[in-house]
């Protein structure tokens, strides 16, 4: 097996196939071998798992998936690295490599087409600049055991935030709604060709199989925490009466009466038990 991520290697394979690399699809390629492979240990791949990866680049953490899964299957949308990804993964017979945008693949058509009988897991080094696309498509199409993903290190500080905390967000509350994240481990901007001017990290979403809250009406739950959100740092009934325009400021305020908030209370401090409240309320009200 080729060890891509030595650099020594890397360079010449790059160059043999006149590979330049994408400002625009974001690829920065891994110089060091202990990331994928801490990636796919920590991930709990085995034979027992079907993996979906986003983005095998050349192919450093695909080898270690598949060294250790049942069947892999990469989605790569640079055409440019097909002879690349032969060389470097072509001897694996539990791998197959689908030549797509995941953005417009139906990725829980996929799985249940691909792995069928195994355990359904996603991971990938995903590209800084589409990072939330991707996970949000991931994690709605609800067919996965886990996602082991790495981004920008303020992405996966911000996935698992506490509410109150500055890197709370409306993704935040998105993603927990769907999972329980956990940061593994940092990897250094050295750890790539070319260098990003970032830190990364490694975020492992174990993916709820129940919801631990009654939310009556999910579309209505999150557009209350788009409305809660919206306004940052202003009251939530500003919020909440600019995202439901039925309910007026009055509305709103007699919105989060009704759930026992204090008034002045801020969006960006409640946690999703209390925006179920919140959202449970807004939909008894028509």
């Amino acid at each position: 097996m080729i060890d891509v991520t030595d650099i020594h290697v890397m360079k010449p394979l790059l160059a043999e196939h006149g590979f330049h690399f994408s400002k625009a699809k974001g690829q920065n390629f891994l110089t060091a071998r202990w990331v994928p492979e801490s990636i796919a240990e920590d991930a709990g791949v085995d034979r027992s798992c079907g993996v979906l990866e986003v983005g095998p680049g050349i192919g450093p953490l695909t080898q270690q998936l598949a060294l250790r899964a049942g069947k892999v299957c990469a989605v790569e949308l640079d055409r440019r690295l097909e002879p690349l990804l032969r060389k470097t993964v072509g001897e694996f017979e539990n791998l197959e490599i689908l030549w797509d945008d995941v953005l417009k693949l139906d990725v829980k058509a996929l799985v249940a087409e691909k792995f069928e009988g195994l355990r359904p897991m996603a991971c990938a080094n995903l590209p800084y600049y589409i990072t939330s696309p991707i996970l949000t498509a991931l994690l709605e199409a609800e067919c996965f055991d886990s996602v082991t993903v790495m981004v920008q290190k303020e992405v996966a500080q911000r996935i698992c935030a506490q509410p109150g905390s500055a890197d709370y967000s409306a993704f935040t509350v998105f993603c927990q709604y769907y999972a329980e994240p956990q940061i593994l481990f940092d990897v250094p901007a050295g750890c790539f060709l070319p260098q990003p001017k970032v830190t990364s990290a490694v975020v492992h979403l174990k993916v709820r199989k129940e919801l631990p809250w009654d939310i009556r009406d999910k579309d209505i739950f999150f557009r209350t925490v788009r409305a809660s959100f919206a306004m940052r740092r202003k009251k939530l009934s500003n919020g909440l009466a600019s995202g439901f325009s039925q309910l007026g400021k009055a509305g709103a305020a007699e919105v989060i009466a009704a759930c026992g908030f204090d008034e002045n209370v801020r969006g960006e401090t409640l946690g999703i038990p209390e925006f179920a409240r919140l959202a449970n309320e807004i939909a008894s009200r028509g």
